[in-house]
């Protein structure tokens, strides 16, 4: 599995403002790109996953609520995804995107957090979502 994360924005709290790249949503709450995990080769299906993080999808003082962060989470696919694919020269079979109130590490339970998924297949240079 190939990990990339911005370590600054992993201890945003402890350390100051995190360089992380923002990304424009339509609900105009800040979103930022944390990482990008590339499944490892051999899995059932080559999955890439998008993690950002987004605080105003917090259950405590939030005020992003559920609809609103799933239509980002699509925009996010169309927007700052596909793009990427596109440059990148090749495309998943799958990709999920998650936004977390929080920095939280890959597949780690954090109860407390607040996080959305989806699942999309690309296909004809479009976000397809699969649901899960």
């Amino acid at each position: 599995m190939e990990l990339r994360l911005f370590p600054a924005l992993a201890f945003a709290s402890m350390a100051g403002p995190a360089l992380a790249e923002q990304v424009p949503v339509p609900s105009g709450q800040m979103v930022e790109f944390v990482d990008l995990i590339k499944d490892a080769e051999g899995t059932v299906a080559t999955v890439w996953r998008y993690r950002f993080v987004a605080p105003q999808i917090a259950r405590e003082g939030g005020s992003v609520g559920v609809d609103a962060a799933l239509a980002d989470i699509d925009a996010i696919c169309a927007a700052f995804v596909l793009p990427r694919l596109a440059a990148a020269g090749n495309a998943p079979e799958q990709v999920v995107i998650s936004l977390s109130d929080r920095p939280v590490a890959f597949g780690a339970p954090v109860p407390e957090a607040t996080q959305y998924f989806e699942a999309y297949t690309i296909a004809a240079d479009e976000c397809v979502w699969e649901g899960f």
